[in-house]
C-alpha cells in the first residue's frame, strides 16, 4: 500500500511539472503577438505564402505606388493596408480565378523608410522618418519639426494623404486636438504632407 501511494505521488508531481511547463510556454508564445495595426508602406519587404502552394511563395518589395506584382494575379495594391488585409486581398484575387479557398499569409520581413513632410509655419520644415514599430501623431510630427513659428495658426492645419492612389485633403485643428483630451489623436502615415497655416493677425 505504501509503495502504491509513493508511486501515485511521483506520477502526480510529474504531471504537475509538465502542466506548469506548458502554461509557461503558452504564456511566452502569446507575449510575442504582432502589432495588427501596422499598415504597409512603400519600400517594405513582405513575404507572401500560400498554404500548400510552394510555387507561389514570394518575397516582394512594395513599390512607391503601394503595389506588388504577384504570380498569377499580377499587380496588387497593398499599400495602406495591414498585413492581414493585404492577405485577404490576395486571397480574394486567387480564389476568383485560380485556387479554391486559398490560405494566404503576409509577413513584413523588412520595414522600408517611412517618411512624412511638415511644411508651412514650423521652425524646421522638411521630411522626417517614422521610427520602426512606433506611431507618430500629428502633434508629434509638429514637435519633430521644431514646433510652431510665432505667426503660425494651429487651427489651420492641412494633411494631404494618398489613399488608394487618390489624394485626400484633411483640414485639422491642432489647437483643439492638443487641448481636448477626448479628441482622438491623428496618426501620421508614410507619405503624409502636413502644412501649418499662417495667422492672419
Amino acid at each position: 500500500m505504501k509503495n502504491h501511494l509513493l508511486s501515485f505521488a511521483r506520477r502526480f508531481c510529474l504531471l504537475l511539472v509538465l502542466s506548469t511547463f506548458c502554461v509557461l510556454e503558452n504564456s511566452s508564445s502569446g507575449a510575442a503577438s504582432p502589432d495588427t495595426s501596422y499598415v504597409l508602406a512603400p519600400n517594405d519587404v513582405v513575404q507572401i505564402k500560400v498554404f500548400q502552394e510552394d510555387d507561389l511563395e514570394a518575397k516582394l518589395r512594395v513599390s512607391q505606388a503601394g503595389t506588388i506584382t504577384f504570380p498569377l494575379i499580377g499587380v496588387v495594391s497593398i499599400g495602406g493596408k495591414t498585413p492581414q488585409d493585404a492577405a485577404a486581398t490576395i486571397r480574394a484575387a486567387l480564389a476568383k480565378d485560380y485556387l479554391v479557398n486559398p490560405q494566404v499569409s503576409v509577413t513584413v520581413m523588412d520595414y522600408g523608410k517611412r517618411r512624412f513632410t511638415v511644411l508651412g509655419e514650423v521652425q524646421r520644415a522638411g521630411s522626417f522618418d517614422i521610427p520602426d514599430h512606433e506611431k507618430v501623431t500629428l502633434l508629434d510630427a509638429i514637435a519633430m519639426a521644431g514646433g510652431y513659428t510665432r505667426i503660425a495658426d494651429p487651427s489651420k492645419v492641412t494633411l494631404r494623404r494618398k489613399i488608394g492612389g487618390k489624394e485626400t485633403v484633411m483640414r485639422l485643428n491642432a489647437k483643439v486636438i492638443a487641448r481636448d483630451g477626448s479628441v482622438a489623436p491623428v496618426e501620421i502615415q508614410p507619405g503624409d504632407i502636413i502644412t501649418i497655416g499662417e495667422s492672419l493677425f
